[in-house]
């Protein structure tokens, strides 16, 4: 009896290792590749559980997702002789995993080496074509266009489908870089001594017009004020010439009192004078109307 219940479990024990082995599960992001002792036998892209032959079939999965790939840096020489540090990635799919795994073998680091040589490959050749103008412009989809085509050409035979590369970073190298720097200090410097140049020579045409304008302004007011000096003191002359002939005596004694009003006005003046001189007549006494 004890034999028989170990004879029932070690069947039951072989046919669950046998099962397990027997059995595998396709998920819906795996693309399976079965192959017996080495040699492929079929593609399973169909999701679910299927079938092998323990021991002598395998089962190897491939991701059918959408893989990246991280370039290290490069240095490349532009078509207008610049040097360019460029920091890139490509993005791709597993299509077919027979090509694949007769290419590069199950795993993904086989292809990731291959995809290194050839896109750097590509890009040391499409940029050696452009200038620095056109990569770091709207020129570049243009770029990564061609050499995603390129890219993806060569890798045909692969088993893999390149949706894109595309340039991460792409920086001038550090001599080239303080080169620049340097050239672009030197031209602003260039500029701003132009512009300081210009400004002043505005400021100096400014000053020479505002002179000019307020030499002439001056010249004219001062010919104006003499013009009206002149006339104030005609019309002055003739009103005293009229006034003397109208009554000679009562002209003098008006100007002789005027005299006396400029002489002792400040009250501190003092005059050495004859008490018989002309000047003093009007001290002396009243004038006789004439």
């Amino acid at each position: 009896m004890n034999r028989i219940v170990i004879l029932l479990v070690a069947v039951l024990a072989v046919v669950l290792i046998v099962s397990d082995l027997s059995f595998f599960t396709v998920s819906q992001t795996e693309i399976v590749l079965l192959t017996q002792l080495g040699q492929p036998v079929r593609v399973i892209e169909e999701p679910g559980l299927q079938v092998k032959i323990p021991f002598i079939q395998t089962a190897i999965p491939f991701d059918r997702r959408l893989l990246d790939y991280d370039s290290p840096q490069e240095e490349v020489i532009l078509g207008d002789q610049r040097r360019l540090i460029v920091d890139s990635f490509t993005r791709f799919r597993i299509v077919n995993p027979l090509e694949y795994y007769q290419s590069v073998g199950p795993t993904e680091e086989g292809i990731r080496g291959r995809l290194n040589s050839v896109v750097t490959s590509s890009l040391r050749r499409v940029l050696g074509s452009e200038t620095l103008l056109d990569v770091l412009s709207a020129q570049r989809d243009r770029i990564m266009a061609t050499i995603r085509n390129q890219v993806n050409d060569e890798m045909k035979g692969f088993g893999v489908k390149v949706e894109d590369v595309r340039i991460r970073r792409a920086d001038l190298p550090e001599e080239n870089t303080e080169a620049i720097l340097q050239r672009m200090q030197s031209e602003r410097k260039r500029v701003a001594a132009q512009a300081r140049a210009e400004g002043a020579e505005a400021s100096a045409k400014i000053r020479a017009d505002a002179d000019r304008q307020k030499t002439v302004l001056l010249a004219q007011a001062r010919a104006d004020a003499e013009k009206l000096r002149g006339e104030g003191e005609a019309q002055a002359i003739a009103i005293y010439a009229d006034a003397f002939q109208r009554d000679p005596g009562f002209f003098a004694t008006w100007r002789t009192l005027q005299a006396y009003k400029d002489a002792f006005a400040s009250g501190k003046s003092h005059l050495v004078l004859s008490p018989q001189d002309d000047f003093l007549r009007l001290m002396q006494g009243i004038p006789k109307p004439q």
